[in-house]
């Protein structure tokens, strides 16, 4: 049977693989399921602030306002979109120091992908908007119990400094949606869709129309949201 609540514990284990430098003041546990809550009530009592809640619905930047250190298993299911929401909500200010999370190696991969690799999509250019990344491990199926029929991989990221400057995330998000949606066609129909004066657009930042998604850079995706969100004042 697998350990309930085994990254909580570690917390507060008497030997803890915690280094000792990183002390904490509050712990925030979010568990979304009304009978995990309370075992956890009666398992940490005044320890740790419990949300019951869907992490899906909270907004992270009333939880408290220190900034978070944030570390998880995330379910498997919902991973890229708890991933996408926090960096979506990302405003001015972050509002967590470091997230160390837990993703199936597939995705794992797809986060860190660089351009020019068939991994590469709209995850790794979201995240790289304004986080670092990097991965610290890969965790094999017999690590678990139960065990699972995936490989696992274990993320670091912190946040971007001088990350580029949009009006909304969401239009980065449309961006990219669209250009990969179409990611084995040529640039010429997502641009075609996106702007009246593609060929312009284009022209400005020196894309090759021929090119598919994965080949341009993230930041020329930023530049692209950017163009856009200027041509609709």
């Amino acid at each position: 049977m697998a350990n309930l609540f085994f990254l909580t514990s570690v917390l507060f284990a008497k030997n803890s693989v915690i280094p000792k430098n990183l002390s904490f003041k509050k712990v925030f546990v979010i568990e979304k399921d009304d009978k995990l809550s309370l075992i956890l009530k009666e398992k940490f009592a005044n320890q740790i602030e419990i949300m019951n809640d869907d992490v899906l619905k909270i907004s992270e930047n009333e939880i408290t306002d220190q900034k978070l250190v944030v570390f998880g298993n995330l379910p498997y299911n919902i991973s890229t979109e708890i991933l996408s929401k926090w960096i979506i909500n990302i405003n001015k200010k972050f509002w967590f120091e470091s997230l160390l999370l837990m993703f199936q190696k597939e995705v794992a991969d797809r986060i860190i992908a660089e351009s020019n690799n068939s991994k590469y999509g709209r995850l790794s250019i979201l995240t790289n908007w304004k986080l670092n990344v990097e991965k610290i491990i890969n965790i094999k199926p017999q690590s678990f119990s139960p065990r699972p029929k995936i490989d696992s991989s274990l993320l670091l990221f912190t946040p971007k400094e001088n990350a580029f400057e949009l009006k909304d995330a969401k239009n980065l998000e449309m961006i990219t949606r669209i250009f990969f949606s179409q990611r084995r066609k040529m640039l010429k129909k997502p641009f075609n869709q996106i702007f009246n004066n593609a060929k312009e657009v284009a022209s400005k930042f020196n894309i090759d129309l021929n090119q598919r998604p994965q080949n341009l850079e993230p930041e020329i995706y930023f530049k692209l949201t950017k163009e856009y969100e200027d041509l609709k004042r």
